[in-house]
């Protein structure tokens, strides 16, 4: 279960010049901790905040999942206040490039947490629906993938899947279907997919399914399968089992895997992860060097030819990039 998470949220000058004071944006939304979070962002301030309304600009901590037993501790609205000459500039290009912030959340156990659960034990929900998978007991559908065939439970993948929502349960062929044959989908990677949506854990394939030499298919690295269980989670849209690939796969971009994790952010709409792999590109004049020579940074630029231009302007800008300012990032 991860305890940390983060969003990169811009807000460009289009967004708020035009707003009103109390009006508000939102960001996407993000986990942390087991839960899903958003930042609500008031660019002209709230009205109730403040006396000179209208120039600061606010940002507050929202929980978007039903939880009575989270709080949001967040620190005091951020109020930076908005340059004269930028109100002043309408055309200048610096005012409407906007500001980006990057928010991280760190979830903690409450004070009394551990007395707490001495005297009331911990929720067993997700190890019995797991035993409830693993029996195949009361399983009313099966799914045929690479050969080997997954017994589960419609209302199970129905709850956490929408696209499972509307095969299993809607008018669509498959909701009368006993078994359903899955296709460009490696059997250990549904097998996980199904893992957590029953779990909400994560499991690590064994080493000889990560690593078959042997050509039998199986992945050929942690990100390898990072990658294949991402796309499997955008295709049924599993979002967070989709928050959780990416923070981990966000975690291990190197020399060797950083275009095909670029790509597959692009492929599968996850913006923190491509910036994270834009990034990489600027942070050492070495690592660029070496990225281009590899097999996947070839195959990128033949597959996503767009990604070119979004890299040579992210190292374009790299130089100009720094933390705080006018127009520059902000980091929370």
């Amino acid at each position: 279960m991860l305890n940390s998470g983060f969003v990169e949220f811009k807000l460009d000058h289009s967004q708020a010049k035009d707003l009103a004071v109390g009006a508000a944006v939102h960001s996407g939304n993000f986990a942390a901790g087991g839960h899903v979070w958003r930042i609500k962002c008031y660019p002209r301030g709230r009205a109730t905040d403040m006396d000179d309304a209208g120039e600061y600009l606010s940002l507050y901590l929202e929980l978007v999942t039903h939880a009575t037993t989270v709080t949001a501790d967040a620190p005091e609205p951020v109020r930076p206040r908005v340059p004269a000459h930028l109100a002043a500039a309408a055309g200048d290009s610096d005012a409407r490039r906007g500001v980006t912030f990057v928010c991280g959340v760190i979830v903690l156990p409450s004070a009394g947490a551990g007395r707490m659960l001495a005297a009331s034990p911990a929720s067993d929900v997700a190890s019995s629906l797991g035993r409830m998978l693993d029996s195949g007991d009361g399983s009313d559908v099966a799914f045929s993938v690479g050969g080997e065939t997954f017994r589960a439970h419609r209302a199970v993948l129905a709850a956490r899947s929408p696209v499972f929502r509307a095969e299993l349960l809607g008018s669509m062929a498959e909701a009368t279907m006993p078994t359903i044959t899955l296709h460009d989908m490696e059997p250990e990677t549904f097998k996980a997919m199904l893992r957590f949506m029953y779990t909400d854990t994560l499991p690590v394939p064994a080493a000889k399914d990560r690593l078959d030499g042997g050509g039998g298919g199986g992945c050929s690295s942690p990100a390898d399968f990072l990658r294949g269980l991402l796309a499997a989670a955008d295709r049924y849209a599993v979002d967070m089992l989709k928050l959780v690939c990416a923070q981990k796969l966000f975690d291990m971009v190197s020399v060797e895997n950083v275009a095909v994790t670029l790509g597959c952010a692009e492929v599968h709409g996850c913006p923190e992860l491509k910036s994270r792999c834009l990034d990489f590109f600027v942070e050492d004049e070495r690592n660029f060097k070496k990225v281009v020579l590899t097999q996947g940074y070839l195959e990128m630029i033949q597959s996503l030819p767009s990604l070119v231009d979004d890299i040579s302007a992210r190292r374009g800008s790299g130089q100009a990039r720094f933390t705080g300012g006018e127009g520059g990032e902000v980091f929370l």
